[in-house]
């Protein structure tokens, strides 16, 4: 019989937890680890429509990147909607469990994803942390080149293709694209970081308008594709590991959740 801690325990296979960062939060959130599990859901964030369809297929387990449990909290109560997710989800017997900033550093992790989505080669490490067990780099971003040098508006359009954003908001950095760095999420903090690197281009997200102003002064092109899309690359994978893992886990990727930020 599999439980949820049977999945737990495995999960350092995929990201080990002391990847991550000092103040985030992972692993299983609300539920029973003694559980015994037959689906799961994937997504990236545990969403109220999240939950309802792990819910509503039946699955004992909701697997995603973003944690249910954000920062320090005082109660699980139905006065905002995190609170009101966790109470369904305890109240339904699903457990939350999640992989963030270690899946974010960890090989194969996010940033891996979305530089294989981009089409990178040659990858490197853009903010080294450790090596894992088998000799691996690990941490934030990745370093990467594209097959040839490629227009900044045609990779624009490339990168709102590939990772299917509603738009990419950009700094023109007066460069063609040939070597990449991308950090899934909000990564902007790191452009010192890919100017050693030797970049001529950023895809990561959340950007604010002074890093615009600052990426374009020096001669690099900043492209912010969205927090949802630049993450959301890495739930497939998870996934696949897990069917892989655990051949007799029904196995699906949230159909409902999709990106909060719209666009005209």
């Amino acid at each position: 019989m599999l439980t949820v801690k049977d999945i737990l325990d495995a999960l350092p296979e995929l990201a080990a937890p002391s990847m991550k960062e000092e103040w985030d939060n992972v692993g299983l959130l609300c539920g029973r680890s003694d559980r015994r599990v037959r689906r799961a859901l994937v997504a990236l964030d545990p969403s109220m429509d999240a939950a309802r369809e792990a819910h509503g297929l039946g699955c004992e387990l909701l697997l995603t990147h973003h944690p249910a449990i954000f920062g320090k909290r005082s109660d699980v109560a139905d006065g905002d909607p995190a609170g009101r997710t966790l109470l369904f989800l305890i109240e339904n017997g699903i457990s939350a469990v999640n992989l963030h900033t270690n899946l974010d550093s960890a090989p194969g992790g996010v940033n891996d994803c979305l530089a294989a989505a981009l089409g990178l080669t040659g990858l490197s490490v853009l903010v080294p942390a450790g090596t894992d067990g088998q000799g691996r780099a690990y941490g934030l971003g990745r370093v990467g080149s594209l097959p040839e040098e490629t227009a900044l508006a045609d990779f624009l359009r490339f990168v709102k293709e590939r990772l299917s954003c509603g738009g990419v908001r950009y700094a023109d950095g007066g460069r063609a694209v040939r070597r990449v760095a991308v950090g899934g999420g909000a990564c902007a903090e790191f452009l010192p970081q890919v100017l050693a690197a030797g970049c001529d281009t950023f895809v990561t997200a959340d950007v604010r308008y002074h890093e615009f102003l600052e990426a374009a002064s020096l001669g690099v092109n900043l492209i912010d594709a969205g927090h949802y899309p630049t993450e959301n690359v890495v739930c497939p994978r998870i996934a696949d590991w897990l069917r892989g893992r655990f051949p007799e886990l029904e196995v699906r990727i949230s159909e409902r959740h999709k990106d909060a930020v719209k666009f005209l």
